[in-house]
């Protein structure tokens, strides 16, 4: 039997669009919680994601220290910005539509072309920064102009939250360059985000229901899913390369809307989602045929 052999783009595809499936559902289960602090659900979904990396950490009998000193600083840098686009993610989840939140979000490929550009000098040509504009616009026309509606401190927060997870993405591209294994960069960002939720947690905590519980657990399952994909994917592969895969999210939020909310998409939400899908088919197309050539 012929073994398939996948390259290094075609896996940082496949891992991304497992993590927007991950993300999807993190989502609903943080607004099945119900009425709980955004920093309460932020330490229970990052509780479960640094025992799951731990575990491995110790299967593997990997040390819990930094491959390279060097690698301390962006290892902080990138909790820092994770831990800030999850707070503000989940703060907007809980007071916005979650389709407005999740588009919010969304702008995290785009901050993640931006920096990568910026820090880690990896041009992009015109026609990739257009497919991702492509993919924006497509997801704008899924939200349609509801901004307008919406309050003015959660949709900033849930602006920051897109800008805090695009800085953390491209410091994980960064580590993963610089010879640092996945699972220690979720273990260290999901442990360094629950030292800092933790205080909180002691002086406000929220009684939870049984099923606020295991949604919480489900979150953080999600999460840790989410978390690895995403760490893998960018690792795999240049931003400007599979980026565009992530508003597959929207997509698949829309799916789970239906079956969870009864949410019906209109013909400016069918739109968007073709204009997604064609603009992740073309940019497959177009990094194909610049890898051949």
């Amino acid at each position: 039997m012929t073994r398939i052999k996948l390259s290094n783009k075609t896996k940082g595809i496949l891992c991304i669009l497992a993590s927007a499936f991950c993300f999807t559902f993190m989502n609903a289960f943080v607004r099945l919680s119900g009425d709980l602090p955004s920093i309460q659900k932020s330490f229970f979904r990052n509780l479960v994601a640094f025992i799951f990396a731990l575990c491995i950490l110790l299967k593997s009998k990997t040390p819990l220290l930094p491959s390279n000193k060097s690698n301390l600083g962006v290892l902080i840098l990138r909790s820092v910005c994770g831990t800030v686009g999850i707070l503000c993610n989940f703060y907007a989840v809980d007071h916005l539509l979650l389709s407005d939140a999740s588009m919010l979000n969304k702008m995290s490929p785009f901050f993640v072309i931006i920096f990568s550009f910026i820090f880690l000098k990896e041009r992009t040509t015109l026609v990739q920064t257009l497919g991702v504009l492509a993919a924006f616009a497509g997801s704008l026309l899924i939200i349609k102009p509801t901004f307008t509606n919406m309050e003015l401190i959660p949709s900033l927060l849930g602006f920051i939250g897109g800008m805090g997870a695009g800085a953390a993405y491209t410091a994980v591209r960064w580590l993963g360059l610089h010879g640092e294994k996945g699972p220690y960069i979720v273990f260290f960002f999901s442990g360094f985000s629950c030292l800092v939720t933790l205080p909180f947690l002691i002086f406000d905590f929220h009684y939870m229901t049984p099923l606020q519980w295991l949604t919480l657990l489900g979150a953080g399952l999600a999460a840790a899913g989410g978390q690895f994909s995403i760490t893998a994917a960018y690792k795999y592969a240049p931003a400007k390369e599979i980026s565009v895969y992530d508003y597959s999210q929207v997509i698949f939020s829309a799916v789970l809307g239906f079956f969870l909310f009864s949410q019906i998409p209109d013909v400016w939400s069918i739109i968007g989602y073709i204009v997604i899908c064609g603009a992740a088919v073309a940019m497959f197309i177009y990094n194909n045929r610049k890898t051949e050539q």
